[in-house]
């Protein structure tokens, strides 16, 4: 009898494009020609998107790696979801790179929301896979806090590229403003609703 399929080389790949997406963000930075910090302030465009891309990718994988905890089985629908979330992260360094080029223009912005509302999009989908099934692991009310958090955050990104053709600096704060709301991977409250683990009777 075949063994279920653990989710441990899932995880162990998409650490490994996380690592790889981190590594091109910094081969990405060039020096400015001349060798003063005038110089250097004036690539604020360039520090301003490698930061942002940063702390995305860290807020994504830190988000990522707990919602795996609750996979048990590496589902065929679960690589499926998690390919198209390491898709849409695959775009990320290239609209890093055009926005910071543009000096934050506003088509490249906005196209950077988008990156941002594709990758929610894709999270959602690893939501609906790993925790949408009623049980004991998941309360109901992390379960919809999680599903409002995502569906809020969506929508707010796909706003932010709305904006960005007019505003740029005003769309790229709301997709700023959104990641905070995921530095703590859980939802407020899901702690204290965790299900204790059971104790073996025998």
């Amino acid at each position: 009898m075949l063994r279920k399929a653990t989710p441990e080389r899932v995880s162990a790949l998409s650490d490994g494009v996380f690592a790889v997406l981190l590594t091109v963000l910094v081969l990405d930075l060039r020096p400015p020609a001349v060798p003063t910090f005038a110089s250097l302030g004036q690539l604020w465009p360039t520090w301003l998107s490698y930061a942002v891309s940063y702390l995305f990718i860290a807020i994504v994988w830190t988000n990522h790696h707990y919602l795996m905890r609750y996979a048990s089985e590496a589902t065929p629908r679960l690589l499926w979801f998690n390919f198209a979330h390491l898709f849409s992260m695959s775009l990320l360094p290239l609209s890093t790179a055009w926005m910071a080029v543009s000096r934050l223009g506003p088509q490249p912005v906005a196209f950077y929301a988008l990156v941002f509302f594709l990758v929610n999009a894709t999270y959602i989908g690893l939501i609906w896979e790993l925790i949408a099934t009623p049980g004991d692991r998941v309360p109901a009310t992390v379960r919809r806090r999680m599903h409002i958090r995502s569906v809020t955050t969506l929508l707010l990104f796909g706003t932010a590229a709305g904006v960005a053709l007019v505003t740029p600096l005003v769309g790229l704060a709301i997709c700023v403003g959104c990641l905070f709301v995921y530095l703590k991977p859980e939802p407020p409250g899901a702690a204290t609703h965790r299900s204790a683990p059971k104790e073996d009777s025998t």
